[in-house]
């Protein structure tokens, strides 16, 4: 796959800013300012297309609602992820039909993961003809095109095609936070897990240039920032398609010269190529944060054989101790999928005795979920839907107590805290992480620290939260 196969040339982002001029021409023209409310699903990656999706609202005059009854357009970002994401897009879109019709002018959007899937595309299409935009993640750049295509010709614009995936640059940006910066290094995946839909709907990967990456990061420094989160399906694979000579690694480090930005974390790591050299990056560079999220999925190596992991739970452990030794006080977290059709409850014991071993700070676990189109969905389940859940609430009781027990022995520290608003719970506390991506609630303090790093003396713990009070200066 070439390069300029992928990069949307500027000819065609100049025509969607003429298309973006078009819309705010139509909107200013209104007798109210129009609100558009977005919804996304799914992982960072979807979160940081939905800002490109309100940015581009945002330059085309739309303001924006946290109903959406009182929206003029409504989107919804999907993710195909799961089941159960996408039975929840379902119910959503079924719901607005009635809306609908007593908002005839209302124009309704469907985009992401799901739209790529053409089993699900078509169902759309058929099913709720009150959807007026389709497109999937290969054509979010030309969604000003399709709302001008919808006010001028009140018809449906759809726009789904079947690529390896594109990169355009320069389009608007509208971030959610204020001290956090979500920045994608990368798209798409190249590893085909058997269970996994992500490169089927995200394409082929494709990195973007690292001057590129580096210009949007000192913009968002510029703009207040102190921490960037860089984003890939997989970040060791960034650099195996450009040109020049750069790995992750030596994007990071590039990353850590630009003023302004205090704290850099990255996900997605896969195990297979997670090496040495970028252990040694994340503990000689202070900005770099001592998190790491390492996606296990299983402990069996006849399940992760079956995954197409390319690894074994030895591989793993080993890795694991490789950065435990070099950067001792890493947060460590990981996926785990249960209930994988060959998983059998012997190998599920397998997965119970790395947590075990590695004691993860916190885990994102799953019950495996069928993708269509993907190689695991079409093997013969050993387990029933009883024994999974059985396994999965047992998976949760080893965790649960492991997350306690290291949340405990942060009870009595200092803490660099970089807090991130105040709490939705009382006025008087504001939340926070630590480096290691800990949330800490520190009580009697107030919203001016906001974007500020405090030292935290943590005087208690939850399972999934410390809370500690401002050491004074």
């Amino acid at each position: 796959m070439k390069r300029e196969d992928v990069i949307v040339s500027e000819a065609q982002i100049l025509e969607q800013k003429e298309f973006i001029n078009k819309i705010r021409t139509i909107n200013v023209a209104r007798s109210s300012k129009p609100m558009a409310y977005v919804v996304t699903y799914g992982c960072q990656q979807n979160e940081n297309d939905s800002e490109r999706i309100r940015g581009m609202l945002c330059e085309a005059g739309y303001d924006f609602c946290n109903d959406a009854k009182d929206a003029d357009i409504i989107i919804y970002n999907t993710c195909a992820v799961r089941e159960h994401a996408e039975l929840k897009v379902y119910g959503n879109l079924g719901a607005l039909k009635a809306l609908k019709r007593k908002k005839p002018e209302l124009i309704i959007g469907v985009c992401g993961c799901m739209m790529q899937q053409e089993h699900v595309a078509k169902r759309i299409k058929q099913k709720y003809t009150h959807v007026d935009i389709i497109f999937g993640t290969h054509t979010l750049y030309t969604l000003p095109q399709l709302i001008y295509n919808v006010l001028d010709t009140h018809e449906r614009s759809i726009n789904v095609i079947d690529a390896h995936g594109y990169i355009a640059e320069d389009m608007p940006i509208r971030r959610e936070g204020d001290v956090l910066a979500y920045v994608s290094v990368m798209y798409g995946c190249n590893n085909f897990c058997s269970y996994c839909i992500v490169p089927y709907v995200r394409g082929r990967e494709r990195s973007r240039s690292c001057e590129d990456i580096i210009r949007e990061v000192r913009e968002v420094a510029s703009e207040g920032y102190k921490e960037v989160m860089l984003l890939g399906q997989n970040v060791n694979s960034y650099g195996n398609d450009l040109d020049e000579e750069i790995d992750f690694s030596d994007l990071l480090v590039r990353v850590c010269e630009v003023e302004g930005i205090e704290r850099i974390r990255f996900m997605t790591s896969h195990p297979k190529d997670f090496n040495e050299k970028l252990i040694e990056t994340i503990a000689s560079n202070k900005k770099i944060c001592n998190q790491l999220h390492l996606p296990l999925q299983a402990g069996s190596d006849d399940v992760l054989l079956k995954m197409n992991r390319k690894y074994t739970s030895g591989d793993y452990i080993k890795k694991v101790q490789a950065v435990r030794k070099r950067i001792p006080d890493i947060t460590l977290t990981t996926d785990i999928i249960v209930g994988f059709p060959t998983e059998t409850n012997e190998d599920f014991e397998k997965t119970i005795d790395v947590l075990k071993e590695v004691r993860f700070d916190s885990i994102y676990s799953f019950i495996y979920s069928k993708r269509t189109g993907t190689p695991a969905a079409k093997l013969e389940m050993a387990l029933d839907d009883a024994q999974i859940h059985k396994n999965f609430d047992r998976l949760l009781e080893v965790q649960n107590e492991i997350s306690k027990q290291i949340n405990d022995s942060y009870i009595g520290r200092i803490c660099d805290v970089l807090v991130e608003g105040r709490s939705k719970t009382d006025d008087n506390v504001v939340s926070g992480r630590t480096e290691g991506g800990k949330i800490v609630h520190i009580k009697d303090a107030d919203e001016s620290l906001k974007g500020k790093i405090v030292r935290v003396k943590i005087t208690a713990a939850k399972t999934w939260f410390l809370t500690g009070e401002i050491v004074p200066n």
